[in-house]
């Protein structure tokens, strides 16, 4: 029979280890991302930028789950960096549209190595990443529904 307070034990809870695995994936990424003078945030920003080409701050904050408060500064260092832009939609100049410039293509280039360096560091077998891969999705979309 569990105990009463077994539910608050560090080693019952499914958010640790997830928490310390991001903290020690972002750790990982660091020095790598130092290479290229990105930080997590925008090197995610950016991959989703490398797919999209250009899309409005909304959709991009969906993509990477972040919010406008969030994700503004982020892209305001990628713009004064040369990677982006950022204009009003001529359609509705509520929307602010983003765009990937030349420079933050050649970026991609710098960057495409990464993913494989990163995977060389975590000890999963390509099934098991899979695996974990879709569990996490599906554990993120039963949050945000």
């Amino acid at each position: 029979m569990l105990e009463e307070y077994d539910a608050l034990r560090l080693e019952n809870q499914l958010c640790f280890p997830l928490y310390a695995c991001s903290k020690e994936i972002i750790r990982l990424y660091k020095p790598f991302l130092d290479n290229i003078d990105l930080t997590y945030t925008q090197y995610i920003t950016m991959m989703v930028m490398w797919e999209k080409k250009e899309l409005n701050v909304k959709e991009l904050g969906e993509y990477l789950y972040l919010d406008s408060g969030t994700l503004t500064p982020v892209l305001k260092k990628l713009e004064s960096k040369g990677y982006i832009s950022r204009a009003r939609s001529k359609e509705d100049e509520r929307t602010l549209l983003v765009s990937l410039s030349s420079q933050g293509e050649e970026l991609k280039k710098q960057a495409a190595s990464i993913p494989e360096q990163i995977g060389q560091c975590v000890k999963l077998e390509p099934k098991e990443a899979k695996e974990l891969y879709q569990l996490l999705y599906k554990a993120l979309k039963g949050m945000t529904e």
